[in-house]
């Protein structure tokens, strides 16, 4: 049971629903007047960074086929 919840494919899905939510803040802060520059690009680089971790993790867990 332990071993589910530590699971590669469990990981994935909350770092994929974690960048959902720091999209999603990202959105809401673009919106607001006046805009906070320095937040909105540290959330930008975390997102990002999130991004990066998802396409390691998706490439460990489904290697692309050799050429």
């Amino acid at each position: 049971m332990t071993d589910n919840l530590r699971s590669p494919e469990r990981e994935l899905i909350e770092l994929r629903m974690e960048h959902a939510d720091l999209d999603a803040a990202v959105d809401r802060l673009a919106q607001e007047q006046p805009v906070d520059e320095l937040m909105l690009r540290r959330l930008k680089k975390k997102k990002l960074a999130l991004r990066d971790h998802i396409t390691r993790l998706e490439n460990l867990l489904d290697p692309a086929e050799p050429a």
